[in-house]
């Protein structure tokens, strides 16, 4: 019973959301688009993306809570749930005594530099194939955004988020990191020929990542950081040609079944 009230909240907030960022984005992407083509909405995958765009929420906040639970356990030998919710209700440790606007800005900044390793953990080796499912749309969107399999979150932004929540960091910033990640997210997968002008270094843009989007030769192995660019600065994987578009996306993964169930069954068959 909880488990199902739990899947209900879930829900009933990401449709608000979704219905908000389908708004903002269908007229962003009419006067600003990046690519040519048809609008979102008449994508030839528009089916699995929205898939994808309830399920993953749903699958990340049930895995996230378990994951939790299961490492408070195996680390501070905590079973009890009333202690549970004590133990993680504002944080605990030197974290915790940090302002609530300080935390929410080291959960950004660290969970950003973690995830860009591990994205590139992604694009080498046998995990490619994970990651893979992310990369097959050849209609990139805002909606595209939540097209991710059960592995890589696993092992990407959700082992993340449980490492600095058990690190003491106060689950009450996901107030203001959720709503900002989801925009954010959305917004670096949208339609857009956004570049920032030179704070293209401060902030992912629609450019920046849509170039991460196309194929390996071009720019596929490039721009691996999600929100801060300086990243990939620092470390020699940052590509924006000056006066030039990001264009043809998913070529390297042409074989990739085009449906939900076959794309989160592809890499057990690999």
């Amino acid at each position: 019973m909880q488990v199902a009230l739990m899947l209900g909240e879930t829900i009933e907030k990401v449709i608000p959301v979704t219905f908000v960022l389908a708004a903002v984005f269908t007229v962003l992407e009419h006067f600003w688009a990046c690519n040519p083509g048809a609008p979102w909405w008449r994508k030839r995958e528009i089916i699995t993306d929205i898939c994808y765009w309830f399920f993953v929420p749903v699958f990340a906040r049930t895995m996230r809570i378990g994951l939790l639970i299961v490492g408070a356990g195996a680390v501070f030998n905590i079973h009890d749930a009333d202690e549970l919710i004590a133990f993680y209700d504002n944080g605990h440790g030197p974290l915790a005594q940090l302002p609530l606007w300080l935390q929410a800005i080291l959960f950004v900044v660290l969970s950003d530099f973690m995830l860009y390793w591990l994205h590139r953990l992604f694009h080498g080796g046998g995990f490619w194939k994970y990651h893979a499912i992310h990369h097959s749309s050849e209609e990139i969107g805002w909606i595209s955004a939540a097209r991710f399999h059960p592995v890589n979150l696993m092992l990407g932004t959700i082992s993340v988020d449980v490492v600095l929540l058990m690190a003491g960091v106060s689950p009450n910033v996901m107030i203001w990191v959720g709503p900002f990640t989801t925009f954010h997210s959305a917004f670096v997968h949208a339609n857009l020929n956004w570049t920032f002008g030179p704070f293209k270094y401060v902030l992912a843009t629609p450019v920046f990542h849509r170039w991460h989007h196309t194929g390996l030769e071009v720019g596929g192995d490039t721009n691996f950081a999600g929100t801060f660019p300086i990243w990939d600065v620092l470390f020699g994987t940052f590509r924006m040609p000056v006066g030039e578009l990001p264009k043809d996306y998913g070529k390297d993964e042409a074989t990739m079944p085009k449906e939900i169930a076959g794309q989160l069954a592809y890499p057990f068959r690999q």
